[in-house]
């Protein structure tokens, strides 16, 4: 607990109470222990206040009164952002989780979602459509917080990032307006929602462009031996090979890591084995599935296989148990701009360094149809990169923090040489490095991004975030 807490004094409290039609829960409140924990173990933040809106006009009346008020503002959508932005302490907490509707339009394939929602509940009325947007690898992500930033998923090579198919949004301001923005109304934000982060407004709504998936798709996800540096090595150069002529409807990931001791995931005689995954889903028909992903298949016997024709809220579900609320997570990135023998002998020697079985280290490839959108498309950077980089630290005991966030900061400072400095911003760590982090991995863009943060958040209210520091 705080040794310096603030509380709201009962005038506030009434103020506030009587605006909002959702709940208000304060620290003597039965509800507040469970509400003001995150999905990251690490973070333990002691709000003054966290407001669950039942709509837009409950989002106004919080933006209004925690700015009259002057208390840190933090905006939660599925609470799932590594570096704990989702709360604060001493602030006031907008909670979006009771604002999560979904409405199909299957016409013109598009979706408006409402702030709160996650990746889950998208794919699930999506699909009842035959339709989906591109959304992460983990379903119970916010949609909020990855689109904001940019978004990858399985999806990405033949339809791009989250951000890519954001067409519109309602956005509650600093000032406390609902303004929209679309194609003819506020593009200039709507630019910078594209991956600019949460600086410009509290987003209420995202309306995405849906696409034709599903229901059945080819899916690969094989554990292959990787007791050997040398296996390691053979595995990383295959995979760089592979997305080299991996059609757009391809999309992979790789993982280096260790088999936890999870029996219920896990045979008992594979715990603590060094592997290397091969993910892949193709986006398309099966059978022509079968034949794009069969190479990932034979790189050799897998030691394990989950493989096949699988439904894609099933796929979008394969990472759920890894990820459980109450761990504790310490996630970095880097973008590399190829992946050639240095580059392939240094990530492997490091990866083999991990200091929990929980851990991986993560390869995604950037191609296809993220590589082709440009600046003016959106605010994401990253583009020209081959290959994102993320180490992920995943441990249970607290004692080991330290080694853990460790191992991950000399792993992503090792990569340096190979990449411009650059990183995936929904993986991030804590953003110690600050603006300097902020700049290198928004390039060209951040001086754009930095007027618009100006012209629609002046006083940087909404700075608990990837910020970007507003400049006239």
């Amino acid at each position: 607990m705080l040794d310096m807490k603030i509380t709201l004094d009962p005038t506030q409290i009434r103020t506030l109470t009587a605006q909002i039609r959702g709940q208000v829960i304060l620290p003597d409140d039965s509800a507040y222990e469970d509400a003001r924990k995150v999905w990251n173990g690490i973070i333990d933040k002691y709000p003054a206040v966290i407001v669950r809106p039942l709509d837009t006009s409950d989002v106004i009346a919080a933006v209004n009164f925690t700015r009259r008020a002057r208390l840190p503002l933090s905006v939660r959508g599925g609470g799932h952002n590594v570096a704990g932005h989702a709360t604060n302490d001493n602030g006031m907490v907008i909670d979006l989780s009771s604002m999560r509707k979904v409405v199909v339009d299957p016409v013109n394939r598009t979706a408006r979602v409402e702030g709160g929602a996650t990746w889950g509940d998208v794919d699930q009325v999506a699909q009842l459509y035959g339709l989906a947007t591109p959304g992460g690898v983990f379903s119970k992500t916010g949609i909020a917080g990855l689109t904001l930033g940019g978004g990858f998923g399985w999806l990405r090579s033949k339809y791009g990032l989250s951000c890519d198919n954001l067409i519109g949004a309602e956005v509650v301001t600093a000032d406390g307006r609902l303004i929209r923005a679309n194609a003819n109304e506020n593009s200039d934000l709507l630019w910078g929602l594209r991956g600019g982060g949460g600086n410009f407004g509290v987003v209420t709504a995202f309306e995405y462009q849906l696409h034709p998936v599903g229901p059945d798709m080819m899916f690969v996800f094989a554990f292959h031996d990787g007791s050997t540096e040398e296996g390691m090595k053979k595995a990383l150069r295959y995979f760089r090979d592979y997305c080299a002529i991996a059609p757009d409807e391809v999309s992979t990931i790789l993982a280096l890591g260790i088999i936890p001791p999870e029996p219920e995931l896990f045979p008992e005689h594979l715990h603590g084995h060094r592997f290397v995954l091969f993910g892949g889903l193709y986006m398309g028909a099966v059978e022509d599935g079968k034949r794009a992903l069969q190479p990932l298949l034979d790189f050799g016997t897998p030691i394990l296989d989950h493989s096949g024709v699988k439904p894609y809220i099933e796929i979008q579900q394969t990472f759920d148990h890894d990820y459980p609320d109450g761990l504790r997570y310490y996630w970095k990135s880097i973008n590399l701009g190829h992946l050639d023998e240095p580059a392939i002998e240094r990530i492997v020697a490091h990866a083999r360094q991990q200091t929990s079985p929980y851990s991986t280290t993560d390869l995604w490839d950037i191609r296809g149809a993220v590589s082709r959108a440009d600046a003016e498309s959106g605010a994401f950077f990253g583009r020209g990169s081959a290959f994102l980089l993320n180490p992920e630290a995943n441990w249970i005991d607290p004692q080991t923090d330290a080694d853990n966030i460790r191992w991950v900061q000399e792993f992503v400072d090792a990569m340096q040489p190979f990449s411009d400095g650059s990183r995936y911003l929904n993986f991030a760590g804590f953003q110690e490095e600050g603006d300097s982090m902020m700049q290198k991995s928004f390039g060209p863009q951040y001086e754009r991004l930095a007027a618009l943060k100006y012209k629609y958040d002046p006083d940087n209210f909404f700075r608990l975030n990837q910020n970007i520091k507003p400049k006239a």
